[in-house]
């Protein structure tokens, strides 16, 4: 998930903060410290992580573009120059514009908002522009929402007490609501000062930037793994009290399955899975990495050399064309899989799928799958010519049936017509009339259409009585009985109206 840092470069952030020694830092330099600390932290433990950074007051300006070069990002913060006034509504206009050029507006971002909480004054502050959000032209809307998902972090180089004495911080979490509410307003907790600025990137770090570390299990084979992205919690809609299902440290693969098998499932996140030596020591937040590329190299070295059941894995469900079920907490599940990124090169995948003991109908039941071994027979023939997926549903599709539909009196009339013609041929067409009988009947029955059953049990009763004196004495039992049948059912009497129960021919000794 990319990440955008959105940095305040105004008059403000010049002001001066009183520290203890005799040394005196701007607002501005404890701002640039804490973003230091970042990315430190990003390039040791979040390599993978496209990072851009912006600086703004009344104007922006893009100074890195999207890159994993944090040398670039650091030596950048180093060469910020001062500007005029804050003006945030032109910032997160550029915010846009550069996500949706390097990315478009399907993939998520992440927005870190660094300022000291002075938002400006007179027009283009964020307060004129908060409240001149309703009063706009289609041309000079207000840039949030964003046209693409968003997690904005604002970071105030400032105290809560401040800003609330201020009103800005009443602005700015309007700001985040408006983004979208999904993220975080950070402050500084107790006086202005280099520990509590490190402290509040510690926080940050801590939300959005610490790596999910886990242990992959497959029966007695263990590796330590890294999940990248971080995988986000789930929230189910259909629970009563919808709680936020997060993705257990512990990955245990249930079994293997064919990649046609599986097909192409609907997934709700895709991750990389990265194996981690396990002597190699985590950094710790903020440690520099400049000083450390010897050890690390050294480090890379020895778990080139040591045995991982992660590279294992990904070699066998590559060659093998399989993919790995893996149980990710209670009934939650997703696949790991190997896709290739070039022709030479090819990456672990986990994708996760949506929580539910069936997340996919065509496989059934997660739970439910077995090995091959413990079928009777080989479910995919001597020869793999077969195969026992996708599974049939125990209850017919909507879709797969032929539903009856009333759109136009003239669809009604066609029915009507087609039992009262296969009513004239009885005997000959007793099953064909009592199929389109039946039919009718359900359809009434699903429509609540009574008086459909009434008037239908009248039309039969005087075909009934128009019988031609050479018809089959047959046919005159049969009409009674079927107006009978749905005479009871227009009655709606519980005994007569179950929707499962068809009318059957009354059983005569007349013989044909």
């Amino acid at each position: 998930m990319p990440t955008v840092v959105l940095m305040d470069v105004s008059l403000s952030m010049t002001r001066p903060v009183s520290q203890d020694n005799s040394e005196e830092f701007q607002r501005k330099n404890l701002a640039v410290h804490g973003l230091n600390m970042l990315f430190e932290h990003m390039a040791s433990n979040y390599k993978l992580e496209f990072t851009a950074l912006m600086a703004f007051s009344s104007l922006w300006e893009l100074l890195v573009p999207f890159t994993r070069d944090y040398n670039a990002l650091q030596e950048a913060l180093s060469n910020l120059e001062d500007y005029d006034k804050t003006c945030v509504e032109s910032a997160l206009n550029g915010v846009s514009s550069v996500v949706q050029q390097e990315w478009g507006s399907a993939c998520p971002c992440q927005v870190v908002l660094v300022t000291d909480g002075s938002l400006g004054i007179g027009k283009g502050s964020l307060r004129h522009s908060l409240q001149t959000l309703k009063h706009r032209a289609e041309d000079k809307k207000f840039p949030l929402p964003f046209p693409f998902p968003t997690k904005m972090f604002i970071l105030c180089v400032a105290n809560a007490e401040e800003l609330q004495v201020t009103g800005a911080m009443d602005n700015l979490e309007e700001l985040l609501c408006l983004s979208g509410g999904d993220g975080q307003i950070f402050t500084t907790e107790g006086p202005l000062c280099m520990q509590s600025v490190q402290a509040m990137f510690g926080r940050l770090i801590d939300r959005a930037y610490s790596p999910f570390h886990a242990v992959l299990h497959c029966g007695n084979l263990t590796s330590d793994v890294q999940v990248f992205p971080r995988p986000e919690p789930v929230v189910v809609d259909e629970e009563v009290e919808p709680l936020a299902r997060t993705v257990n440290s512990d990955l245990e693969i249930m079994g293997f399955i064919e990649i046609a098998d599986i097909s192409s499932p609907p997934v709700i996140s895709r991750h990389l899975v990265l194996p981690i030596a396990v002597n190699k020591e985590v950094d710790e937040v903020g440690a520099g990495v400049n000083d450390e590329l010897e050890e690390e190299a050294s480090a890379s070295q020895m778990a080139g050399k040591s045995p991982n059941f992660c590279v294992l894995l990904h070699g066998s469900l590559k060659v093998e064309g399989m993919v790995a079920l893996v149980q990710l907490g209670p009934e939650w599940f997703g696949m790991l899989y190997s896709q290739a990124d070039s022709k030479k090169k090819s990456n672990l995948m986990l994708s996760v799928f949506e929580p539910g003991p069936d997340p996919l109908p065509w496989l059934g039941k997660i739970t439910h799958l077995g090995p091959i071994s413990e079928s009777a027979e080989n479910p995919y023939g001597e020869d793999d010519s077969k195969s026992p997926f996708p599974l049939q549903p125990q209850v017919k599709r909507s879709y797969a049936q032929n539903v009856t539909v009333w759109i136009k009196a003239s669809g009604l009339q066609t029915d009507v017509q087609k039992i009262l013609r296969n009513a004239r041929k009885l005997p000959d067409k007793t099953q064909t009339f009592y199929k389109e009988l039946n039919r009718l009947r359900k359809a009434a029955l699903a429509f609540g259409f009574w008086d459909l059953l009434k008037g239908v049990a009248e039309l039969l009763e005087r075909e009934c009585t128009l019988l031609p004196d050479s018809a089959h004495p047959d046919a005159a039992f049969q009409l009674s009985h079927a107006a009978k049948q749905l005479k009871l059912a227009s009655t709606g009497d519980s005994q007569y109206v179950a929707f499962d129960h068809n009318i059957v021919p009354m059983h005569t000794d007349f013989s044909s």
